[in-house]
């Protein structure tokens, strides 16, 4: 079991890397999280919802991906409450103290699918979630040591030392484990290390020395690398000296499978970045309004923070505007919500760019789905849906897709406004070079978002393979 010191420590990527390196020695391996919170999802070949972060640790397995690889996943739809999702499926909402009181319920359904893990495969690399020394959350814990104890693993603590205090979050956590957790953890990694190795030695002696448990290895920086985000919206972007295209999105609290953006911050030719609280919205060639797990609720906020005039006028002015599921449910006149399913139970006016509207019902709709969409050329697209909300209207007369023979989301009279329940709608390089021309490239580079993964998990599990000693994980 893969645990860090804190959030966005390097688990994730870790246990992508070993799952690659074992794959590609013909070990039969899986990814688990027991507990996952998280607004980016993906849909698995068994028809459930997981965390984006374990869909992409199976793609490094080279396995499809399943419910039992995460088991319980929370959505938060506000500060205090989270959709919760049991092997794959929406079961309720609920706040932090009603949600403690269920982990027990949750915990039986984490052991059956390590159970089913274990039986199948030869080796289960498992992540944990934030940290393990999180005090107030001790009691009832399913996804760090409360999980290891359960299930009898061995752990691995990893600390991100581009934070700075390295050692304070390694001994740290370490102290703060009970006496028979801390004797689970079989060693340390250090992540995200730049510069002089040499430099780092002294600390790691120290270390060592201090707490009885080896440094297993100390993970280099990797520059540019390209991988889905568990959760936080990724901002960064190298400059690109050719780019013809700008292109901006909006990143609403809720903002939900954000990760859809990614091929437009790795285009060479694309200008891309987030527009956050306080950012205006620049001038621009195209925008794009992503998924979302409070819609009303992210609506209101894109509202106050003076978006819709904006959006207004970006349209006026010739640009071109895309909305992904929530965000294709925001284009239309009204949104209905009967059932309090993301909030308080209310309908509000969308923004009454496309002539439909949209309303959510108990039951989520969870596919993956393969097409064409309505482009020149008829260009592949595939992707996945994630939805409650049903959407009707005469604006879906000009759908955007063809999805698995089904019509899908719309596309103005116009010409300039596009909506699609697809996730992953700019993932096929087809896809993305007809939208790209759609939004006014000329001739855009074909770019392969697939391809680029996979060679970036390649990259990561070759760096990782020769940075850690893996003898120490039984794997040398």
């Amino acid at each position: 079991m893969v645990q860090g010191c804190t959030s966005d420590a390097g688990k994730t990527t870790l246990v992508a890397a070993l799952c690659r390196i074992l794959a590609r020695r013909g070990v039969k391996v899986a990814p688990f999280k027991p507990q996952n919170m998280a607004l980016n999802s993906a849909v698995t070949a068994d028809g459930g919802e997981i965390g984006r972060a374990q869909a992409l640790q199976a793609m490094a397995a080279w396995i499809a991906p399943r419910v039992d690889f995460n088991p319980v996943l929370l959505k938060p739809t506000t500060d205090r409450r989270a959709q919760v999702i049991v092997h794959g499926h929406a079961i309720d909402t609920l706040d932090a103290r009603d949600y403690h009181a269920y982990k027990t319920v949750a915990m039986t359904a984490v052991m059956e699918s390590w159970q089913r893990l274990k039986d199948e495969f030869d080796c289960v690399l498992i992540e944990g979630a934030g940290s393990p020394a999180e005090i107030n959350l001790r009691d009832r814990d399913i996804a760090n040591m409360g999980f290891a104890e359960a299930a009898d693993v061995p752990v691995i603590l990893v600390a991100d030392i581009d934070r700075g205090g390295v050692f304070a979050h390694l001994v740290g956590t370490l102290d703060l484990l009970s006496a028979s957790e801390q004797n689970r953890v079989i060693g340390f990694v250090i992540n995200r290390f730049r510069g002089d190795i040499g430099l780092l030695e002294s600390g790691l002696d120290w270390l060592e020395a201090r707490t009885g448990k080896p440094v297993i290895g100390v993970l280099p920086y990797l520059h540019g690398l390209m991988l889905d985000a568990e959760d936080a919206i990724a901002t960064g972007s190298a400059a690109k000296p050719d780019a013809r295209l700008k292109a901006v999105a909006i990143a609403y609290p809720r903002c939900s499978n954000h990760n859809d953006l990614d091929p437009l911050r790795l285009h060479p030719e694309v200008d891309f970045r987030w527009i956050g609280p306080g950012d205006a919205l620049p001038a621009c060639d195209l925008v794009v309004l992503p998924g979302s797990k409070a819609v009303q609720a992210d609506l209101a906020w894109l509202r106050e923070q003076g978006h819709e005039t904006a959006l207004r006028r970006h349209l006026r002015y010739g640009g071109k505007l895309v909305g992904i599921c929530g965000g294709f449910q925001m284009l239309g006149r009204l949104l209905h919500d009967p059932h309090g399913l993301e909030g308080d139970a209310a309908s509000i006016a969308g923004l009454g760019l496309l002539d439909c509207e949209t309303e959510l019902e108990p039951e989520k709709q969870l596919r993956n789905v393969t097409g064409t969409l309505a482009l020149p050329g008829a260009p592949r697209v595939a992707g996945y849906e994630i939805h409650m909300g049903v959407t009707r209207g005469a604006a879906l007369s000009r759908p955007a897709a063809l999805l698995d023979g089904n019509p899908d989301g719309a596309i103005s009279a116009d010409n300039a406004i596009l909506g699609s329940y697809c996730h992953g709608l700019f993932d096929t390089p087809d896809a993305l070079t007809a939208l790209l021309a759609w939004a006014g490239l000329a001739a855009p580079q074909a770019v392969d978002f697939g391809a680029r993964r996979e060679a970036d998990l390649d990259r990561l599990a070759d760096a990782v393979e020769g940075a850690l000693k893996l003898d120490m994980l039984g794997l040398g």
